[in-house]
């Protein structure tokens, strides 16, 4: 067992995790991680259509928020969202076969990479429009207020989203209304192929905004799955027990480019090589081995992970494309396009 590491800004939490926990997030990570290596390679086998965003890298945040958040409780992602919407417990194929336009796909291949949505699981949409989802969370925040259902809507962004007005109008509206909400700023310090610190005026893009907002400044490890978790738990709770919403900014880095299209190049040789050393899988294992968790166990882990990868992608070949007779399904309110005539 060990103690969530507190050396983040703004909290402070002694929440106890245990091994099964961390052994959850662990596996947890590595499926985020060869499920999108996966995805890649399918790309470019010509399988996956059209471009993607990858968040190599960033698997600890969703991770960690997974395993805190509760049943009824709603994501709304941006367009990297394949790694929310797995941590909500959506199965791995239907995700796949989504990505490669089956009729088999989460949203019957309709939706693609971009726009994954399951309100079974609480995945209530990825968003390729910057920060067009920040609204409709508080809308949903605002439901549970109203029905006194205790429900939390977490809403996840980049750090580019930090400098429209979406940002801000949202803040400002949940703080107000003191909605059950918690923003999740995953800071990976690039908004496409910026730096964000060449178009902020402060360092930290969410964190040094939040007092405009009445809340506090917040900043976590978003690569140390222990200290997001217990950050995740803590507010979570506050937003559930009526305390309103929270802002956090969590420090982390994707290890590819913006999307499928772009090498990366513009970012320094010697920052990405920093980042690398702190990859929020390797490091974790690290810490679970000295902490006396089985290498075998792990490696068992790493095994069932890309067996269950293989069967999701056979899964999702084996599927075909949706029937034209879908083109019209789902969107309108009523599932067809009829009161047209």
């Amino acid at each position: 067992m060990t103690l969530a590491n507190a050396a983040h800004e703004g909290f402070q939490h002694n929440l106890v995790i245990d091994r099964d926990l961390q052994i959850k997030l662990y596996r947890r990570m590595v499926e985020l991680r060869q499920f999108e290596k996966r995805a890649y390679d399918l790309f470019l086998q010509g399988l996956v259509k059209g471009t993607s965003h990858l968040s190599l890298g960033q698997e600890a945040i969703s991770a960690a928020f997974g395993e805190a958040m509760q049943q009824g409780d709603w994501t709304f992602a941006t367009y990297r969202g394949h790694a929310h919407t797995l941590s909500r417990g959506v199965p791995m194929a239907p995700v796949m076969a989504e990505l490669m336009g089956r009729a088999d796909g989460l949203m019957a291949g309709k939706g693609g990479s971009m726009h994954l949505t399951s309100v079974e699981h609480g995945m209530m949409g990825s968003y390729a429009i910057v920060g067009a989802h920040l609204p409709i969370a508080i809308g949903a925040a605002f439901s549970s207020k109203y029905r006194n259902s205790h429900q939390v809507a977490v809403c996840f962004f980049g750090d580019g989203t930090t400098n429209i007005g979406a940002f801000h109008e949202a803040l400002n509206l949940a703080a107000i209304w003191k909605l059950p909400v918690v923003f999740v700023c995953e800071n990976n310090l690039y908004m496409e192929y910026t730096s964000i610190y060449d178009v902020t005026a402060v360092e930290h893009p969410a964190a040094d905004r939040a007092s405009a907002y009445g809340l506090e400044r917040l900043i976590v490890d978003g690569n140390d799955p222990d200290a997001v978790y217990s950050m995740a738990i803590d507010r979570l709770s506050r937003a559930r027990n009526g305390e309103g919403p929270s802002l956090i900014e969590a420090l982390t880095y994707r290890q590819t480019g913006h999307s499928r299209a772009d090498p990366g190049k513009y970012r320094p040789d010697e920052e990405v090589a920093r980042w690398l050393e702190k990859d929020p899988i390797t490091t974790y294992r690290a810490r679970l081995v000295v902490n006396g968790a089985s290498g075998a166990l792990l490696d068992q882990i790493d095994g069932e992970v890309m067996a269950e990868v293989d069967r999701a992608t056979e899964q999702a070949k084996a599927s075909g494309p949706p029937p034209v007779e879908l083109v019209m399904k789902d969107v309108w309110s009523d599932g067809g396009s009829g009161w047209r005539n």
